[in-house]
């Protein structure tokens, strides 16, 4: 049985695993998955009481959300739906963001054609600049709430001082970033700042764009997109990868993979973090479902922690850093 966590202090009950479905789409423009069998991933996790999705009105420029369409009719009650929005691309390319109020009113009234909804769980920007105060942009959706249109506010891929401002506005009920072993940098601030504000945190990409699967092999395939982030560039990637023989001794010896140990790692780290799962295959469910109850002794976590201590990995994946 998945376990539950709330997002924010009065906010709802949702799985403590969640499912990230932007791998079913083209976002930056690679092919498209199997779309039947996307449907069917995503119809087996909410058979699995894996109800909240993760989708943007930019994953696919829309096909995203017509995927979570298809699987969600006639079963609506069963899903929490969150989308983020506010990215512009083009054919794959990415142009920025665009978070005028008057744009935020035409991206929702899109995606809640798209999905067949009257109504988003969870609405957010994908992240936030300075080209619109962040008082408008967070109070646009707080009126979109007013209106019925959304339920609850999100925000992704900010900062504290941010994530102050903006709960200042609108209560926020979660917080989505990037967390895992080779990613520790937001304990410092970001992390301490949702937990006193009671705020959910939807931490996505727990392997760390595949760097914790075990599955890397210096050099890369000159196709691989990770090519684009410095720790898989040269001898970040050699020296990183070695980081990595730790955690691949540990999941041999626990009898589970690496990826089941990352995201168990980051499940471990508080009842209001809930690890969100990209996965656009029905087989990848089992073993991430199996994830959720592995458990630490304190002296492999104390190893697990001293090892990947924030800035062992070299390099760094996202932009908000």
């Amino acid at each position: 049985m998945i376990p539950t966590i709330r997002l924010g202090k009065n906010g709802p009950l949702v799985s403590k695993l969640g499912l990230g479905c932007m791998r079913m789409s083209s976002t930056w423009g690679g092919p498209v998955n199997d779309e039947v069998e996307s449907v069917a991933t995503i119809q087996m996790a909410l058979d699995n009481g894996i109800n909240f999705l993760n989708t943007g009105d930019f994953y696919g420029t829309g096909h995203n959300e017509l995927l979570v369409r298809k699987a969600v009719r006639g079963r609506r009650d069963d899903a929490f739906i969150s989308v983020k929005f506010g990215a512009i691309f083009d054919n794959g390319r990415w142009l920025g963001l665009d978070l005028r109020p008057i744009a935020i009113r035409n991206f929702i009234n899109y995606s809640l054609v798209r999905l067949g909804i009257d109504t988003i769980d969870l609405y957010q920007p994908c992240r936030l600049d300075n080209s619109v105060p962040l008082e408008e942009v967070i109070g646009t959706v707080a009126e979109l709430i007013s209106e019925g249109k959304v339920r609850y506010l999100g925000v992704s891929e900010i900062t504290a001082d941010q994530l102050r401002k903006a709960h200042g506005v609108h209560p926020v009920a979660a917080l989505e970033i990037g967390y895992s072993l080779a990613d520790r940098q937001i304990e410092a601030d970001l992390l301490p700042t949702a937990r006193e504000l009671g705020i959910g945190v939807v931490a996505f990409a727990n392997t760390a764009e595949g760097l914790l699967t075990g599955d890397l092999k210096a050099p890369l395939p000159a196709s691989s997109y990770q090519h684009h982030f410095s720790r898989f560039q040269g001898e970040n990637l050699i020296r990183n990868l070695e980081k990595v023989e730790l955690l691949k001794q540990l999941a041999t010896e626990k009898g589970y993979t690496p990826t089941q140990l990352a995201i168990a790692w980051v499940n471990a780290q508080g009842d209001h973090i809930m690890p969100l799962v990209s996965m656009s295959r029905r087989s990848r469910l089992p073993e991430n479902i199996q994830a959720m109850g592995i458990e630490f002794t304190a002296d492999e976590m104390a190893t697990l922690n001293a090892h990947f201590s924030p800035g062992a990995i070299l390099g760094s994946t996202y932009l908000h850093r």
